[in-house]
């Protein structure tokens, strides 16, 4: 059954809690993951390294020929899950097992055409019948959303709605206030991937989020090290790890990915 948006927000400060308890480190970790990239096989040995080696929730990609949010690594991920056969279909089955096997939460990112294709109502079902419980549809604007919002508060799922550098005080706060489940912030301008600075910038950029939304915030976009992860904690909820994760992976294999997030932050406090 689906959890609420309510019920992921709760979830999220129930873990937070916990890792505060027992952690020198006191913030979440949230992975991200492109599906049938190389292999819907592989994803799941990942998947299962990677709760090993902490992670506190995951978003989980269904590759699209366009992803415009997305930096070089991600975008050729995307690319050879597609030349390599991966179908929504396939990525939402797989979705289904992967919430039976784990009880972390597990979010479905893609892109509107997407969704579009398929139909609103339809993807929403989807993947809140699969155990998905949320959704991050970076391409979506607000104003054109208020249709995928509906579905997604009718069958309990999250909207995450994307906070960047560019957007002025009054429209975090729309933002904030259509969000659900947590904000995710876009640290700096620019698709994820790229370097990313950690310093007086984003401290003002987190100030204003926080100001802006009562919801959990996440941070993304060039998150790479135990230092970026230090760094957050206090100011977010949780640390988002996407290029970085995927190039562990791609250079040193599985184990390489568990050892990878345990290192990100003193587990054990």
């Amino acid at each position: 059954m689906a959890k609420s948006s309510n019920q992921l927000e709760k979830q999220i400060r129930k873990r937070l809690k916990k890792r505060t308890r027992k952690s020198k480190t006191p913030i979440l970790l949230m992975s991200h993951m492109v599906l049938g990239h190389p292999s819907l096989e592989e994803n799941a040995q990942v998947i299962d390294a990677m709760v090993k080696g902490g992670v506190d929730i995951m978003e989980l990609q269904i590759p699209f020929t366009e992803p415009y949010a997305d930096g070089p690594v991600i975008a050729a991920a995307n690319q050879k899950a597609l030349d390599g056969g991966l179908r929504v279909d396939q990525a939402l089955e797989f979705l289904a097992n992967t919430t039976r096997k784990h009880a972390i939460p597990f979010l479905v990112m893609t892109y509107c055409n997407i969704m579009l294709a398929r139909g609103i109502k339809r993807f929403v079902d989807e993947v809140a019948d699969r155990g998905g419980v949320g959704l991050i549809i970076p391409d979506l604007p607000l104003e054109e959303a208020q249709e995928a919002i509906e579905a997604c508060n009718r069958r309990g799922l999250a909207w995450v709605q994307l906070m960047t550098p560019t957007c002025p005080d009054q429209r975090l706060a729309e933002l904030g206030q259509a969000a659900s489940g947590f904000c995710y912030v876009v640290a700096r301008k620019g698709v994820t991937g790229k370097q990313t600075s950690f310093g007086d910038e984003l401290d003002t950029l987190l100030a204003r989020c926080r100001k802006a939304t009562t919801s959990p915030l996440a941070v993304g976009f060039g998150v790479r090290s135990a230092e970026d992860v230090a760094f957050l904690a206090g100011r977010a909820d949780i640390a988002v790890v996407g290029t970085a994760s995927i190039q562990i992976h791609e250079q040193h294999g599985v184990a390489a990915v568990g050892k990878f997030f345990a290192g990100l932050r003193d587990l054990e406090g």
